[in-house]
């Protein structure tokens, strides 16, 4: 099966880890590309180059205010991928649990 494209799957694009940072940088407050930029000590054209992919799968939203963009995360898309890790969470929950049983079983 061939890989999902970068820019058409948020997945893929959060396997880039500054990508993963600025997401975390921008999730709490809206930041345009030069806050970004210096905030996570990275060149301009590179943060918006992960901003366009990260815009392309819908995981930000941009807002103009004069004459700056301002990059905030988008919400519903990262339920998106917050639903589906979770079914991984539950299932190491379970796990961990089965491990407990197992070494009380055996004091």
């Amino acid at each position: 099966m061939p890989r999902a494209s970068t820019t058409s799957d948020p997945f893929n694009a959060i396997a880039e880890p500054r990508r993963r940072h600025i997401l975390e940088l921008i999730a709490d407050e809206e930041r345009s590309v030069g806050e970004i930029a210096e905030a996570l000590e990275l060149e301009q054209p590179s943060v918006s180059k992960h901003l366009q992919v990260l815009w392309n799968v819908d995981l930000v939203t941009v807002r103009r205010d004069g004459r700056r963009t301002l990059y905030r995360t988008n919400a519903e898309t990262l339920r998106t991928i917050h639903d589906w890790c979770g079914m991984f969470a539950r299932h190491w929950r379970g796990q961990l649990r089965r491990i407990k049983a197992h070494a009380e079983e055996n004091k």
